[in-house]
């Protein structure tokens, strides 16, 4: 089955490119276009898409109230943020209300694709320069240290674990799971789940029993 997904942007010429990234194959199926925050809710109302790409600063509506409303008007929705902005007052606020990936305009084609499909497993994709934001926000050693609670995250993602798994596991919700995630990915530089495994272990954050109970 192809990925459903809708593109929000409010300039037409961009969502004709994206939408000529992803009209390629069977692997994706653009359900929808939105040029605003309104539009988009709408547009995925009436369409129940896997995952919507949101440009952040649209008219009428912010990113994060979009992110926001998506997320409770379609409950297992997947946010994967495409914009140009990567400063705190964009990144932040995308990911504290439950966006599942932040990427850049300028990601290659063949990363944006792999970004989409991770989005619609649920898994959370940042590029390297909005990591980089969140690490300067956590450049203290304490900061940078996993709590217990990233730990136990991240040792049952190196099993295997999916977010739902995992937040069964763990008795919190799949959105809390993603965003202790992209704290993870941020604190250790990464972009992705296999990079901050490998990171963890690398590092010995990650032992055979870390995380456990």
């Amino acid at each position: 089955m192809p990925i459903r997904m809708i593109i929000v942007d409010d300039h037409p010429v961009v969502r004709d490119g994206l939408r000529g990234i992803f009209s390629d194959g069977g692997d994706f199926e653009v359900v929808g276009e939105a040029a605003d925050g309104p539009e988009a809710l709408a547009v995925a109302l009436r369409t129940g898409p896997d995952v919507v790409l949101l440009d952040l600063r649209m008219p009428k509506m912010s990113g994060a109230e979009v992110i926001r409303r998506l997320r409770e008007q379609t409950p297992g929705i997947h946010v994967l943020v495409l914009t140009t902005f990567d400063d705190d007052a964009d990144v932040l606020p995308a990911i504290e209300q439950g966006a599942t990936g932040y990427l850049l305009k300028d990601t290659p084609r063949a990363d944006l694709r792999r970004a989409v499909r991770a989005a619609a497993r649920g898994e959370s994709v940042l590029s390297p320069s909005v990591a980089g934001v969140l690490t300067q926000r956590a450049r203290t050693p304490e900061q940078r240290t996993l709590s217990r609670r990233e730990l136990e995250v991240l040792w049952l993602i190196a099993r295997g674990a999916t977010n739902r798994e995992v937040a069964a596991k763990l008795f919190i919700t799949e959105a809390t799971v993603k965003t202790h995630l992209l704290h993870i990915f941020a604190k250790l530089e990464v972009g992705d789940r296999a990079a901050a495994v490998a990171a963890a272990y690398e590092t010995g954050l990650l032992k055979p029993a870390a995380g456990r109970g």
